[in-house]
């Protein structure tokens, strides 16, 4: 039963970003650590890393087209989730440092010995352990969204107020981070990592698992997604979407129905940002920034909301722009990010992926049906 609701919804264009990303998670590592560096076919580690970062935001994407391309809710806030995975990855990281800091202390990490910190604060308790950290992953991030979209939800909250509140949530939160009291690394976060499950983060073999793992995340996200929308219940979310108050009145409890995708969707962006912070070596207060989660609304519209492919190529293709873009003039990418908001908006408010549909739609409306049965012959 359990697999019939993730199967049952996986059509051509979902099955078929399935077998992608699998072939993709499978090809990079073995472009880097297999064929030799002489060889033109060889992947330089550098872009391991950058594409395990693209991999992580796709993910994220993927995770806010669940709420908002199905359930009508724009969340500018979603890279708070995305954050507070990352802060609970890093807080495991920091932990397996031990003595090979720089102050050598075993259980303070540096930052904490520099403040004068005397003993480790509660809420590190149990981050040396990483399936303490992996559940932490996915519960704070989780718990978060159920009691901000619970209350949310049940006051009838929706539109811009929404988006309004959810974006200063996690403004709330990146002044809260950036305070050295708080005990996270203030305004310089976690960083100097050392190991993951006793792996070196900095080896070629790490880096290749975590790119891998990070294309399976998308992979699950994709099951997990296509599962929810397909079924009765993604029924109701897209009722949801186009008309909440008739559905509310119809005897629907919207407010549990939002609610529970709002939470699924955080989950997977905690996930997101679980396997982004190994791969890059670094989480600060920065990931909170509101820019960040509206970016990810970039994503999800330049590749098509509503429909889970779409806001993986979106991340993919703009983060890749935004690399070469400010490599060549960076004083000039924030223009044109808008720019391309903008433009996407007024010229494919659908999305690449969701005009590339319509396009293809009304091309066989137009092609004429082939007919091999011969016209009659008429009687003389």
């Amino acid at each position: 039963m359990i697999t019939h609701f993730f199967l049952k919804g996986l059509d051509r264009r979902v099955s078929l970003a399935l077998l992608l990303i699998l072939a993709v998670a499978v090809l990079v590592p073995v472009l880097n650590l297999v064929v030799p560096e002489g060889s033109p076919l060889h992947l330089p580690n550098y872009l391991v890393t950058l594409f395990g970062k693209y991999a992580t935001y796709a993910a994220l994407a993927l995770a806010l087209d669940l709420v908002w391309g199905y359930c009508g809710i724009l969340s500018l806030g979603h890279g708070a989730f995305f954050a507070l995975g990352g802060y609970a990855m890093g807080m495991y990281l920091m932990r397996q440092i031990g003595t090979r800091g720089v102050y050598g202390d075993p259980i303070l990490p540096d930052f904490m010995v520099f403040l004068n910190w005397k003993e480790l604060p509660w809420y590190w308790w149990g981050f040396d352990h990483f399936a303490f950290a992996a559940v932490m992953v996915v519960l704070v991030p989780g718990l978060l969204a159920l009691v901000f979209g619970g209350l949310a939800f049940r006051s009838r909250v929706t539109g811009v107020y929404l988006s309004i509140i959810t974006q200063a949530m996690t403004y709330a939160l990146l002044l809260a981070f950036f305070r050295n009291d708080m005990g996270f690394g203030g305004n310089n976060g976690l960083t100097d990592f050392k190991d993951v499950l006793g792996f070196n983060v900095q080896a070629d073999g790490t880096r290749a698992v975590l790119f891998a793992l990070s294309c399976l995340t998308i992979a699950l996200g994709l099951l997990i997604s296509s599962g929810i929308v397909h079924s009765k219940l993604g029924k109701v979310l897209v009722a949801i979407r186009d008309a909440e108050s008739r559905t509310r009145f119809i005897g629907y409890r919207v407010a549990t129905y939002k609610t529970f995708v709002f939470v699924v969707s955080a989950m997977l962006a905690g996930i997101a940002g679980a396997l982004y912070v190994p791969q890059v070596g670094i989480i600060n207060p920065g990931e909170f920034s509101p820019a960040n989660s509206i970016e990810a609304v970039i994503w999800v519209a330049v590749g098509g909301r509503g429909t889970l492919v779409g806001p993986i190529v979106g991340a993919v293709a703009v983060n890749w722009g935004k690399t070469w873009f400010t490599g060549v003039l960076p004083e000039l990418w924030l223009f044109a990010l808008g720019a391309l908001f903008v433009l996407v908006t007024l010229f494919l408010p659908k999305g690449i992926v969701g005009t590339w549909s319509d396009w293809r739609a009304s091309r066989k409306a137009k092609t004429p049906p082939s007919d091999p049965t011969p016209a009659p012959v008429p009687a003389e």
